[in-house]
């Protein structure tokens, strides 16, 4: 299976224009939101980045060395759309690292490295290592739509088939109560693989929509809770 069609299909199929990701950065006033809509084009721009600039095939793998951030949320339903599997904080054997100018050092073990500034306007990173690919820079010129090749069940996250990924997230949701009108405030980072099953995965499993808040105190994500109509809070 392919565990990006399987999340973002039925999104797409009932509710694309619907906020699915906001994010926010209480440090810097930042507020993006995507769309199911703009989420798979900008998987699928990152998609097309590892396969075509990197020439990563089914069964690489990527490192993983970015924060709960809606860029993230893209490089992984790019990554995993590409059938490659993701190594949440570490670089040891992989094709790929995303990475940011902070853990460019943890990045050097991958034969390629790719670094996401994570800037709201798209600037790229100025001064970056010869053979270090400017992310922000770079996936624009990637198409926008991307069609995976079928697949059988393989590793998706830290050793994690697939569709162990996908019942995990599913089992946690429930137990959270989470359904498609669910929109949740998360605080959770994404540091490994459980993080990203329950913070991330979980969220689409259910056709959910996430509100990820960085750098806010309780003050703040009562604030934030009520201005985006939360159900729930994580983290």
């Amino acid at each position: 299976m392919n565990l990006t069609d399987t999340l973002l299909d039925p999104i797409l199929r009932a509710q694309a224009a619907r906020p699915l990701i906001t994010y926010y950065d209480q440090a810097s006033g930042e507020r993006i939101e995507l769309s199911g809509t703009t989420a798979a084009n900008w998987a699928a721009k990152t998609g097309n980045m590892v396969r075509d600039e990197f020439g990563l095939a089914e069964g690489d793998r990527v490192a993983l060395l970015l924060p709960a951030h809606w860029q993230t949320a893209t490089v992984l339903l790019g990554t995993w759309w590409a059938g490659c599997e993701v190594l949440a904080g570490a670089a040891d054997d992989a094709r790929l690292a995303f990475t940011t100018a902070e853990t460019l050092a943890d990045a050097d073990d991958a034969e390629e490295i790719a670094a996401l500034s994570l800037d709201p306007f798209g600037r790229g990173l100025p001064g970056l290592p010869v053979g270090v690919t400017d992310f922000a820079t770079t996936v624009p010129g990637h198409g926008d739509q991307f069609q995976a090749m079928p697949s059988s069940d393989a590793p998706a996250l830290d050793g994690i088939m697939a569709t162990s990924v996908l019942a995990r997230a599913q089992a946690f949701a429930e137990e959270q109560g989470w359904d498609s009108s669910s929109r949740i405030v998360s605080t959770l980072p994404w540091t490994d693989a459980e993080a990203i099953i329950e913070g991330f995965v979980a969220v689409l499993a259910v056709g959910a929509s996430l509100v990820q808040a960085a750098n806010a105190d309780a003050a703040a994500l009562g604030r934030i809770s009520a201005s985006e109509k939360a159900t729930h809070r994580l983290g």
